[in-house]
């Protein structure tokens, strides 16, 4: 056990069942290509690599490779001949329309896998070259549900503090150490090949201070006082930190479909990790005395809400829903006209209190269903009220939603 984590070793690697594994196994029967995305670190070479080792792997990110891969794309795919993995495509976008041909024709299933951590390249690309002939997942650092799969045990707060990282199983690797480099690695690499980054300092400053907004509706006014740069240049920023999955936005849920695209999003970290660390956690108990703890509470149990969804293979269909009078409900899992309403509280002792919103959310319409609250404490199903469920639950629950 390392930092609270189990080590499990196969070949001196650290093997950890993922719960998107038999969805990834049917689109490659279903798809001449699979397309897998996430944010960096969180799993998805040691993935396809351990779902497909008779395909041939090619690294991407290898500047000779690549190069090789730029200069004759033809010859490249020849040398490299169907099955094989093409890790971290995203470098090298015009392969794509050769691979296209190729697919076309050989006429079957399975051929490739591809990886990326930069959706806006891969996005444009698939649109533009491989629609109908890939099936594209996104894989998420782990669950809960998969590390105690694995056999971690731990708190709420200490869930929290040190996020849910692949890299930290078997890795005698500090997290603080982790997300320092991460962050630094992301600012100083991967931000600067999305857009023209002018302003680190700013940049850094911008994402700092969504860390201290998990959970809160934005407000690109008051980010751009308290930054010194335009609300235009932050939802670029912004755009850019979801492409990359540094952060994850849900919009309210309205009747009104055009309203829902025009409203203020919520904002999320993906790795709540991340979070804790620009926050400047270090310890477990200083996250329970934060006052940022019940956002960040909320923020970890939406990430298992979404990764629940992705790992089935499913649409996230995730909102929030506020009125104009303030009346808020944290989570809504859609699913046709059916909504089932979610409260996420901190809290370890059940009550009236933290199921009122709910409560009065079902009592608005017919079309919610099993009204439920996420919280620290013990599992209290119900049939005809809401039922509370603790947190380490979560993906067990979505699985059995519509």
């Amino acid at each position: 056990m390392v930092y609270g984590f189990p080590v499990m070793k196969t070949d001196d690697r650290v093997l950890i069942q993922r719960e998107i594994a038999p969805h990834l196994l049917y689109l490659a029967q279903m798809y001449p290509i699979v397309t897998v995305t996430g944010p960096r670190q969180s799993g998805k070479t040691t993935l396809v690599r351990l779902l497909f080792p008779s395909f041939d792997y090619v690294n991407l990110e290898i500047p000779d490779v690549r190069a090789e891969a730029l200069s004759d794309p033809r010859g490249f795919l020849l040398r490299h001949a169907a099955p094989a993995i093409l890790d971290e495509i995203q470098h090298v976008p015009a392969l794509l329309s050769y691979l296209q041909v190729v697919v076309d024709e050989t006429g079957r299933n399975g051929m490739y896998i591809l990886t990326g951590s930069h959706q806006p390249e891969l996005q444009a690309a698939i649109t533009q070259s491989l629609a109908g002939r890939t099936g594209i997942a996104e894989l998420l650092p782990l669950s809960i549900s998969e590390w105690k799969a694995a056999g971690a045990s731990k708190g709420r707060d200490l869930w929290m503090l040190q996020g849910f990282m692949p890299r930290l199983a078997g890795n005698d690797v500090a997290p603080v150490q982790l997300y320092r480099d991460y962050f630094r690695t992301y600012v100083e690499r991967d931000a600067r090949q999305l857009i023209n980054l002018r302003n680190l300092r700013a940049f850094e400053t911008f994402v700092r201070l969504l860390a201290g907004r998990v959970g809160q509706i934005i407000n690109f006014a008051s980010l751009a006082g308290d930054i010194g740069v335009s609300a235009t240049t932050l939802r670029e920023w912004l755009s850019v930190l979801e492409a990359s999955y540094v952060v994850w936005t849900i919009t309210p849920y309205f009747r009104n479909f055009g309203k829902r695209l025009i409203k203020s999003p919520k904002i999320y970290f993906t790795e709540t990790g991340l979070a804790a660390y620009l926050l400047g956690l270090r310890t477990e108990d200083q996250v329970g005395r934060d006052p940022l703890l019940g956002n960040l509470f909320e923020n970890m149990v939406v990430m298992e809400v979404l990764k629940a969804r992705l790992n089935a293979g499913k649409d996230p269909d995730l909102y929030f829903f506020r009125d104009s009078q303030g009346f808020e409900v944290d989570l809504l899992l859609a699913s046709g006209r059916t909504l089932v309403p979610i409260e996420i509280k901190a809290a370890y002792t059940p009550g009236d209190d933290l199921s009122k919103g709910v409560r009065r959310f079902a009592a608005l319409t017919t079309e919610a269903v099993r009204p439920t609250v996420i919280y620290a404490g013990r599992d209290i199903p119900s049939q005809d009220a809401p039922s509370f469920l603790n947190f380490e639950h979560t993906a067990g629950f979505i699985r059995e939603c519509p």
